[in-house]
C-alpha cells in the first residue's frame, strides 16, 4: 500500500446535508421542516417531556423516596490499599490525597474492611468499618478517629 491508495474506511465519511438549497437537493424550499406549524418557526418546537398538553409521563407516575440534604458522602479507602505504606507509617487523609489513594476527602474518609493488612500502622480517619478496625490492631497498628 502506497500513500495514494490510502482511503477513509467505507461509511466513516458523509457528506453534510446542506438544506433550502434548491428543490433539486431533495430539502429545500421548506427545508425539511413542513408547511408552517410550530415545528416550521424558528426556535420552534417544546421542551423534553412535553406532550401536547397532557399530563407528561413523569408527573403521571408516583414518586417515592426522599433525598436527604444532610446526607454525609465519605471516601472510602480499603484495607489493601494501605499495604503500600512502610511499617509504622501515621496514615492520615492528607496522606491518602498525596499518594492518590483519594482525590477527593468528601465529608472524610472511612476506612472499610476488604482485603488484609500485613504492615503496622496508624491509621487516622473519620470513620472505621469494625472489621477494618479489628484488622489494624490484629496487624500490631492502631486505628484512630478523627
Amino acid at each position: 500500500m502506497k500513500l495514494h491508495e490510502l482511503q477513509p474506511a467505507e461509511g466513516s465519511r458523509k457528506v453534510r446535508n446542506r438544506v433550502g438549497r434548491g428543490t433539486g437537493s431533495g430539502n429545500g424550499k421548506t427545508s425539511g421542516k413542513g408547511h408552517k406549524g410550530q415545528n416550521a418557526r424558528s426556535g420552534g418546537g417544546t421542551r423534553p417531556g412535553f406532550e401536547g398538553g397532557q399530563t407528561p409521563l413523569f408527573q403521571r407516575l408516583p414518586k417515592r423516596g426522599f433525598t436527604n440534604i444532610n446526607r454525609k458522602d465519605y471516601a472510602i479507602v480499603n484495607l489493601d490499599a494501605l499495604n503500600r505504606f512502610e511499617d509504622g507509617t501515621e496514615v492520615t487523609p492528607t496522606l491518602l490525597v498525596e499518594t492518590g489513594l483519594v482525590s477527593n476527602e468528601k465529608a472524610g474518609i472511612k476506612i472499610l474492611g476488604k482485603g488484609s493488612i500485613e504492615k503496622k500502622l496508624t491509621v487516622k480517619a473519620h470513620k472505621f468499618s469494625t472489621t477494618a478496625k479489628e484488622a489494624i490492631e490484629a496487624a500490631g497498628g492502631t486505628s484512630e478517629v478523627i
